[in-house]
Order: structure tokens, then sequence, then C-alpha cells
């Protein structure tokens, strides 16, 4: 691979293709890395088009779990909900502050460089990657688990015996379906299909409303609080707001980036809201018996069942090319791949085929995403913002409050990553 003498932020490659600078100033953009977002018009997109980019990135499959974190932690923990969609909104506006600190800054790993140079820029890519590879997997259990749900007892024998049913059939067959997108190279067009993402979560939370008022009806009881479960709670409620990683991008596409906190605000409420809904109702209808996706406690055959689990298995399908791209980018770049198809196909196939693997072996999807809720997105929405914001801003001066509040979250952080990272292991490792 062809070297290139550069400063600044282009101090170290990027793997994920973020814009660098050249030794002349010039940004050099991969092109590649471009087309996996829409397209924004060259002044810059506008407040609505950027609100709507921002609710789609932050509103995700987290809604499903929100229901059975209720449940796990008790009524009052949606106290802590809340606390966590304040800190996850603060922290959002401290990496639009990091950014406007440098004008070359444009991806998350471009914060971790300016602030802590090219380890800083490594430790942010890695956490991407690996939680990226951690959702993809979660997508296809949640395929996995909804199918069966909507077509239950499906099987098939392949040779020497080996006999593929019910949920691990279903990854499969997910996989299959996902793997001529992941092959790709201009991934634009996926990426206006994922905003059915936000249609699926509004039908989701329709479809719980019609089977509380038609037919399940309201239970009215549950836990008031259960100290035990609040660690796996923490991290779900940490899941729903994982979108830190590509603020800097949606910041970036900004006509007026200077509304970027108005358009976090408006973006954090209205997920706020969604979640809020779906967690009461679904908690309300099914009590302590609701599943780790509320989907699976609807009953088989109805309208609404239907809906709901077609929309939301939407969603995971076209948004996993876009997920696994950066990592399929990272792995070209690394064995000097980059420009060649078969290699491109070869890698993504590879990625796809580990993430099926894995989702066929993963018994529950609340402990994968309660693990990472409580280590990965903890590490973005809060270790990360907070760190490269103190070691930026430092040497101007920062007001004895702000600091206090910003050592009050980091601290919070730090209890979720432990106690929940250490809760969501043993759930996962117990169900072997």
């Amino acid at each position: 691979m062809e070297e290139h003498k550069t400063t600044g932020l282009a101090a170290t490659a990027s793997p994920l293709g973020e814009p660098l600078l050249t030794a002349t100033g010039k940004r050099v953009v991969d092109r590649d890395a471009e087309a996996q977002l829409p397209p924004y018009p060259s002044a810059g997109a506008s407040f609505s088009r950027t609100c709507l980019n921002l609710t789609n990135a932050v509103s995700g499959i987290g809604v499903l779990s929100m229901p059975y974190a209720v449940s796990r932690g008790g009524w009052l923990s949606l106290a802590l909900f809340a606390l966590v969609g304040t800190v996850c909104y603060y922290t959002g506006t401290l990496i639009a502050r990091c950014m406007l600190a440098d004008g070359s800054v444009a991806t998350y790993p471009d914060v971790g460089q300016l602030a802590f140079g090219a380890a800083g820029r490594r430790t942010v890519a890695l956490f991407m990657y690996v939680e990226l590879y951690l959702v993809a997997i979660s997508f296809l259990v949640l395929e996995g688990d909804n199918l069966d749900k909507l077509f239950p007892g499906a099987g098939m024998e392949l040779p020497a015996g080996y006999r593929l049913r019910g949920k691990q059939l279903y990854i499969v067959l997910a996989g299959a379906v996902v793997l001529p997108t992941t092959w790709l190279k201009n991934l634009g067009v996926l990426a206006y299909v994922s905003a059915l993402g936000l249609v699926a979560s509004a039908a989701l939370t329709a479809s719980l409303v019609w089977a509380g008022v038609s037919e399940s009806g309201f239970r009215g009881s549950g836990n008031v609080l259960n100290l035990a479960g609040l660690p796996t709670s923490l991290g779900l409620y940490f899941v729903c707001f994982t979108g830190h990683a590509v603020f800097p991008t949606i910041h970036s596409s900004m006509k007026n980036r200077e509304r970027f906190s108005q358009v976090l605000l408006f973006s954090s409420v209205l997920c706020s809201l969604n979640y809020g809904l779906t967690a009461v109702l679904g908690y309300l209808i099914y009590g302590d018996d609701v599943q780790s996706q509320v989907t699976l406690n609807l009953p088989s055959g109805r309208l609404y069942t239907k809906i709901a689990i077609v929309m939301t298995l939407v969603n995971p399908l076209t948004k996993y090319a876009l997920l696994v791209a950066p990592i399929t980018s990272a792995i070209e770049e690394r064995f000097s791949l980059m420009g060649s198809g078969p290699a491109r196909v070869a890698v993504s196939t590879a990625v796809l085929v580990s993430t099926v693997a894995v989702a066929s072996m993963v018994p529950f999807f609340g402990f994968l995403m309660s693990f990472i809720g409580s280590f990965l997105s903890v590490m973005a929405t809060v270790f990360f913002p907070c760190l490269c914001y103190l070691k930026i801003y430092k040497a101007k001066g920062l007001r004895r409050v702000e600091v206090a509040a910003i050592v009050a979250i980091l601290m919070l952080g730090a209890f979720v990553a432990v106690t929940g990272t250490y809760t969501s292991l043993l759930d996962i490792i117990g169900t072997f």
C-alpha cells in the first residue's frame, strides 16, 4: 500500500476510511465510506433532514428489550432510564464540542486522535469494530427468534445427518438473504431503506396498544424495584441510546452545525418517548413473564403480531450490511486487498459466516444486548466523550461544576460497565 506523509489527524492510517488531511491541508475522502450514508446536498443537510437521520441512528432494536429491562429492574428503574437518556444527550453534545475544537475532525476516531493521538484513534476504532460486530450478531439472533415465532416447527436435513431447526435454521436463512448485500460497493440505497426502522418501531408500539386493548388486557402489576436486576436494566437502557459513533458523521453533514445540540435534543426526546411507551405497555401487559424480545410475547396467529414481527425483521435485514461494511473495509485495508472485487466478496462472506455461527450459539437476545450496552455502549457513550472532552479542553479551562458533572457521569459509567458486564456474562454462561 502506498504511504503518504501526513500531519495532524492524518498521521495514522484510517481503516474505516475516514476523511484525512494531507500535508497540503486538502481533505482525502474514501468514497466507499461516503457511500455508506445517504448523499447530502453540497450545501449540507437541513435541520429536518438531520433530525430524521439522527433519530434513525439512535432508534434501533433496543426498543424490543425495553419491557424486559423494566421487568428486570422494576418500575422505578424507569427513573434510571430517564437518567441514562439525559447522560447520553449530554455526552453527545460533548462530542460536538470536541469537533468544534478542530475543523478537520469528521469521525469518531478523529476525536480520539485529537485528544490522545494515534493510540486514541486505535482504541476508539477497536471498540467501534467490536460493537458493530456484536450488534450484527444480535440482528441475526433477532431474526431467528422472531421468524421461529412466526413460522414455528420448521426444520431442514443436512448432509452427515445434521438437522437445522427452528431458530438456527432461520438464522442461516437470514444470513443467506443479507449475504449479497454485503458484497455491494455502494451501500447508499441500503442506507435509505434502513429508515424503515422508524416505521418498525412505530408499528411495534401500535401492536402493543392493540394487544393490550383488544386481547390481553393490562395486568397493572409488577415489581416496584429489583436491585439484583438493575445492572441488566442499565445495560439495556444504554443500548437504546448507542448512536454516538455516527454523531460526528451526522454533525459534519449539517448545513448549520451550531444547531446539532437542538437536533440531538429532538431525536433524544422522540426516541425516549417511543422507548418509554413501549416499556410501559409491554410490562403492563405481560408483567414479569415478558421475554427479552417483547414480540415473542405477542399471541401467534394475530394480525397485529404478524405486522409487528414483519416490520421488526425489516430493520436488521436492511442495516446488517451497513454495520459490517467498516469491519470488512478494515480487514481489506489491513491485508492490502482494497479494490479487489473477489477479495471483497470473500472477506464479506467470511465475516457473515462468522456472525451466523456465533448467533446460532447465543441462546438469549436480552443477555447479549445487555452485554453490548454494559461494556461497549458505555465506552462509546460515556467514557470516550467525557475523557476526550476533558483532554481537549483542559488547557482552556473548565468550570468546576462541569468537571464535577463529568466525573459523576464517569462514575455512573464505571458502575454500569463493571456490574452490568459481570451480570450479563454470568447470564450468558449460565444458559449453556
